[in-house]
């Protein structure tokens, strides 16, 4: 992954980072969740798709915030849902 990749929407990211580690969707719900990712546009983090309500691409698909952030300790990667690509 790397930044030669092309993607429109890096001008949307204005949230790198959160101390948010829970999705409070899958909590409302009583459920759990395997991975979480930050919306880089609003700071909205939510549940992957490997989990079973997929929060962050609902939330994506609601509100069209394009670029997603691993919420996960260690991991730098982000998402585009448009452009369907990834970077650290």
């Amino acid at each position: 992954m790397s930044m030669s990749i092309q993607c429109e929407h890096i001008s949307t990211i204005k949230i790198t980072s959160s101390t948010e580690h829970k999705c409070k969707d899958c909590i409302a719900l009583g459920d759990d969740w395997v991975h979480l990712r930050l919306c880089t546009n609003c700071g909205y983090v939510g549940c992957c798709d490997d989990s079973k309500n997929k929060h962050a691409t609902k939330h994506f698909l609601a509100v069209g915030h394009p670029v997603i952030k691993s919420q996960e300790r260690g991991e730098r990667w982000k998402w585009c849902y448009i452009d369907a690509v990834s970077w650290v």
